[in-house]
């Protein structure tokens, strides 16, 4: 080490203004002393720390981290064996994101140093913001193994993850509170505990214009709280909770790029805020961007491993998305992991329509369906479901029976008894399904597809033309969208005569299903070529 009159006199002019705050003063100073002794390596060091603490000044805007990064990397060509140094150019790179290189330089670390509790805590970090949390419990249990008295933050760092990632037995819920019992009797010891606590401390003064803000939504609309929010970033930039509610505005006024910034920023500084993580995941969805809703899932999941609406918001997207193996997992994992009766009811409908859909499984189906029907067996959806798995099945004397014991619970169901008269249509039984169209119909008013259905089997099962086109103008009438509806009054307004008039209602058909698609388009271009042939 440089230990000369000048070096020493130099040192504590620069201590002297970064003490009194004047860190841009004590950076000129190491400058002008390198001027005078390139090769000072000590010199080199400071000025890295120096480049290193005005980058994460909260009030500077100016980056400094590659400075930083510079300054220490020429100090390594004088200590290449320095451990310390070694730890300095991880934490550079921790600040600017660069995960994986920080990894790098701090096993370097280690490797020079096995008994460096900082470099152990500073591993444990990373991993955790990699969601690594198998690496980073075992890197904080290092590092307080060597510094047992000063590792407040370690001991916190695992009571918060056997809190969010363990499964929720007693056992870990005791270690999550014995950790952290152990970080607060450590915290007198541990000086950057202590910075973090002023640090948190000296964020509370910000709570009144959290509320301020919140006030100005309620009153004057989002628009207006925008501005206070962003205001407030800039003078608290680590104050995690302005981040989510920044998020939230923007998502809610459909500003999602800047949404998503403001989620991964809070993600960034608190990688285990759940609550970033859930909506980083809904704006995602909401712009359609399933790739990046699937991997922050993951993530998610990987955090918190026993949240069942975790697996099945995942499970949700992963069909969407096609890799139905993937839901149907996920599905299994939502059902195993919640005990209440309702929501598991609804996640093994939503499996048996899966197995049903997406894999043409009806025996999977059929049992996803019957497990929802034990937790729920009031829920008339259940009915419904089954029926129609038992049907696509070829076993219509289970479906009737299905919606016959439906009819119990609710004899006036309008699709209970829409589904009885299409069940009876296919067995030919047309007297006793138009029973079921009417009841139907004389329970909803409004159901187009009964009215549709019944006109269908006037027209071409018993001829009643005038009737059909009836039943075919209530359908339209309450549902001005159905094409098939308009595709049948088409159909029978041909049979009149008046070809006109059913080309005109092939077209609508026509554009409606191409929004729709419920037609093959051919069978409509066919049927309007038809006409005039």
């Amino acid at each position: 080490m440089n230990t000369t009159k000048e070096s020493k006199l130099l040192e504590k002019k620069i201590n002297k203004e970064y003490k009194t705050g004047n860190v841009k003063n004590a950076i000129e100073l190491c400058q002008i002393g390198l001027q005078n002794d390139p090769t000072n390596a000590d010199l080199h060091v400071r000025l890295g720390d120096l480049f290193l603490a005005w980058h994460l000044d909260i009030h500077n805007s100016y980056q400094y981290i590659d400075e930083a990064i510079t300054e220490y990397q020429r100090a390594l060509e004088s200590y290449i064996n320095s451990a310390e140094l070694y730890y300095k150019i991880a934490r550079a790179h921790f600040h600017k994101g660069e995960l994986d290189k920080t990894i790098n330089y701090l096993d370097t670390a280690v490797a020079k140093d096995p008994s460096f509790a900082g470099a152990y805590l500073l591993l444990a970090e990373t991993y955790t913001k990699k969601a690594r949390f198998l690496e980073a419990s075992l890197n904080a249990k290092k590092a307080i193994q060597h510094a047992p008295l000063r590792n407040s933050c370690a001991h916190f760092l695992l009571s918060t993850l056997y809190r969010v990632s363990s499964f929720q037995g007693f056992k870990n819920k005791f270690l999550s509170q014995w950790e952290y019992v152990l970080s607060l009797l450590t915290l007198p010891f541990d000086g950057k505990a202590l910075a973090n606590v002023g640090k948190t401390l000296a964020n509370l003064r910000f709570v009144p214009i959290l509320l301020k803000g919140l006030y100005i939504i309620r009153t004057r609309g989002v628009h207006d709280a925008l501005g206070i929010y962003v205001e407030a970033i800039e003078k608290a930039p680590g104050f995690v909770p302005f981040y989510c509610l920044l998020g939230d505005l923007y998502r809610s006024i459909g500003y999602f790029d800047d949404a998503i910034t403001e989620y991964k920023m809070a993600i960034w500084l608190d990688s285990l805020n759940i609550n970033a993580y859930r909506h980083l995941c809904q704006a995602y969805e909401e712009i359609g961007d399933f790739d990046n809703a699937v991997d922050i899932y993951e993530k998610l999941i990987k955090i918190t491993p026993n949240m069942p609406d975790v697996h099945s918001n995942l499970a949700n997207i992963l069909y969407v998305k096609g890799d139905i193996d993937g839901a149907i997992s996920h599905f299994h994992t939502a059902i195993t992991l919640n005990p209440k009766k309702e929501w598991t009811s609804i996640i093994n409908q939503t499996l048996g329509f899966v197995y049903q859909e997406g894999k043409s499984d009806m025996n999977a189906a059929i049992s996803s369906y019957h497990s929802a029907y034990l937790l729920t067996p009031a829920d008339l959806d259940i009915y419904v479901n089954l029926g129609s798995a038992f049907y696509d099945k070829d076993d219509v004397e289970n479906a009737l029976m299905i919606y016959r014991n439906a009819l119990d619970l609710d004899p006036k169901n309008a699709q209970i008894h829409c589904n009885l008269g299409f069940l009876l249509w296919n067995r030919g039984e047309i007297d006793r399904a138009i029973k079921e169209y009417e009841l139907a119909i004389e329970y909803d008013p409004h159901y187009d597809i009964a009215y549709n259905n019944l006109g269908v089997i006037y027209l071409d099962d018993l001829g009643r033309v005038a009737q059909a086109a009836e039943m075919f103008k209530k359908s339209v009438a309450s549902n001005p969208n159905y094409a098939l509806a308009h595709f049948n009054l088409a159909r029978a307004t041909a049979i009149t005569g008046d070809k006109i008039e059913a080309a005109k209602l092939y077209q609508i058909a026509q554009e409606i299903n191409n929004t729709t698609g419920e037609i093959d388009p051919e069978d409509i271009a066919h049927k309007i070529n038809g006409l005039f042939n």
